[in-house]
C-alpha cells in the first residue's frame, strides 16, 4: 500500500509539542487523589459486590454528556469557556456534591454516588498524564474536541496557583540576574 504523494511531508512532520500547564505538585496531587477515589470505588465493590452500572455511568455515561455539551457549545462557535471565579468553583463543588450524595436523598439514583468518584477519578488521571491544568471534569471531552474550555476546581486550583506564581517568580529572578551579568 502506498502513501498518497500530498500526504507523505505530513507523515514526517513532528507534531508542535504542547506545553503542561501544572507542575510536579498539580501532577502529583492529581495523580494520588484520582487513584485514592478510583481505588475507594475498587474496594467497595470488592466487599460489597461489583455493580457494572456505577462503573459505565462513570466511564462512559458521564463523559458523554460533557461531550456531548462542549460539542454544541463548539459547533454554536464559542470561544473557550472560562468559568474559574468564585461561581465556577461552587457550580462545580455543588454538582459533584449532589452527586456523590444521591444515596442521602435519592436512594434509588444512589449509582451516582460510585459513577461520581469514577468520573472524577478517572479524569484526574488523564488530566495529570496531560498536564492539563482547571478543573478535571472537562479533560477528556478538551483532549477529544482539542478545546480548553475551564471549569473552576476548588481542589486543585490553589495547588496549580502556587506553582505559577513559583514559576513566574524563578523566572522573573532569572530574567533579572541575566540582565544584570549583561551591563
Amino acid at each position: 500500500m502506498t502513501t498518497p504523494r500530498s500526504d507523505i511531508g505530513k507523515l514526517d512532520r513532528p507534531r508542535p509539542a504542547r506545553r503542561r500547564a501544572i507542575g510536579r505538585w498539580g501532577t502529583a496531587s492529581r495523580l494520588v487523589v484520582g487513584v485514592l477515589l478510583l481505588a475507594d470505588v475498587a474496594f467497595g465493590h470488592w466487599v460489597r459486590g461489583f455493580h457494572l452500572a456505577a462503573w459505565a455511568l462513570g466511564l462512559i455515561g458521564f463523559p458523554a454528556i460533557l461531550l456531548a455539551a462542549q460539542w454544541v457549545r463548539a459547533r454554536r462557535g464559542r470561544g473557550p469557556a472560562r468559568a474559574t471565579g468564585p461561581a465556577g468553583h461552587a457550580a462545580n463543588a455543588v454538582v459533584f456534591l449532589a452527586l456523590y450524595l444521591t444515596p442521602q436523598y435519592a436512594p434509588a439514583l444512589s449509582v451516582t454516588s460510585d459513577a461520581a468518584l469514577i468520573f472524577y477519578g478517572a479524569s484526574m488521571l488523564l488530566a495529570a498524564a496531560r498536564g492539563y491544568a482547571g478543573c478535571e471534569v472537562l479533560a477528556l471531552s478538551n483532549w477529544a474536541l482539542r478545546r480548553d474550555d475551564q471549569v473552576g476546581c476548588l481542589l486543585f486550583a490553589p495547588i496549580d496557583h502556587a506553582e505559577h506564581r513559583s514559576d513566574a517568580e524563578t523566572r522573573d529572578g532569572r530574567g533579572n540576574d541575566e540582565g544584570d551579568h549583561g551591563r
